[in-house]
């Protein structure tokens, strides 16, 4: 898997002495993360919303311990993270984190923030469409109509979210009209070049303005919901790994969270 193997490097060779407390963990963490820092694996909705790097940014500030983040699909990051080639993950693929915390392939989960997927297209459907809060609603009509769609990327917290809402729907998308994303072009754009709609991340929608002659088209339903949590891997034990979780997890954390749009702190 390319994504893993982006972020893969020798194991850590952590000194005997790291059984230190209070101040003399983040100096120690400090000093190793000079040299070798912490890795965490990012859903990509998470870094195209600045969330990623807004918590990466003041983690740094206020410990001084370097963070290296690397975006992919929720499913591969957590499965970087599994595997030990990732320190610690970000995502927001909650059924999917459950499970491999269920098999003990990672620990320390903790809730970061929840953000919200949004229905967005033309904005001509919005009258016509007429589902307001109603995400399942929306779907089967547009199902019906035969509306073009654009698929999230596969493996991302929202494609695992968007599947769940098609069998929520007890819609089996058709070829027809349901489209995979392609790598040459944004989803967005793809999305204006067939007039499709898709599902997207409030948070990264909103960090790119939107879209000129897209509109939301469904918004607030509690189905939209996407929980994002932090964990770490069983297989590596960077010294950093513990400070960030508590520190993301902790108040500082929650404050650099409130400060993002499209998402409350947890």
């Amino acid at each position: 898997m390319n994504s893993s193997r982006e972020i893969r490097r020798r194991p850590l060779l952590v000194a005997g002495g790291l059984a230190l407390l209070g101040g003399n963990k983040t100096q120690a963490a400090q000093k190793q993360s000079l040299e070798d820092p912490m890795r965490l694996g990012v859903d990509e909705a998470l870094m195209k919303s600045g969330l990623a790097r807004a918590l990466q940014r003041a983690f740094g500030v206020d410990t001084g311990v370097a963070v290296t983040l690397t975006s992919g699909p929720a499913l591969d990051m957590l499965e970087a993270t599994e595997l030990g080639d990732a320190d610690a993950a970000l995502t927001n693929a909650s059924w999917l984190e459950a499970h491999l915390e269920k098999q003990g392939l990672v620990h320390d989960r903790r809730p970061i923030a929840t953000g919200s997927l949004l229905l967005v297209g033309p904005a001509a459907l919005a009258k016509a469409l007429d589902a307001k809060r109603d995400i399942v609603l929306a779907l089967q009509r547009l199902s019906q109509a035969q509306v073009p769609f654009i698929s999230g990327i596969p493996g991302s917290g929202s494609q695992l979210a968007e599947q769940a809402l098609w069998r929520a729907a007890e819609v089996q998308p058709d070829p027809v009209w349901y489209f995979s994303p392609t790598a040459d072009a944004t989803m967005l754009t793809q999305a204006k070049d067939k007039q499709a709609c898709m599902l997207v991340e409030a948070g990264a929608w909103m960090a790119q303005g939107g879209g000129s002659g897209y509109a939301v088209l469904v918004d607030g339903d509690t189905k939209l919901s996407m929980p994002v949590h932090v964990m770490r891997s069983f297989r590596v034990n960077h010294p950093a790994g513990k400070l960030f979780v508590n520190w993301i997890a902790g108040g500082r954390g929650r404050r650099v969270v409130t400060g993002q749009r499209g998402y409350r702190s947890a």
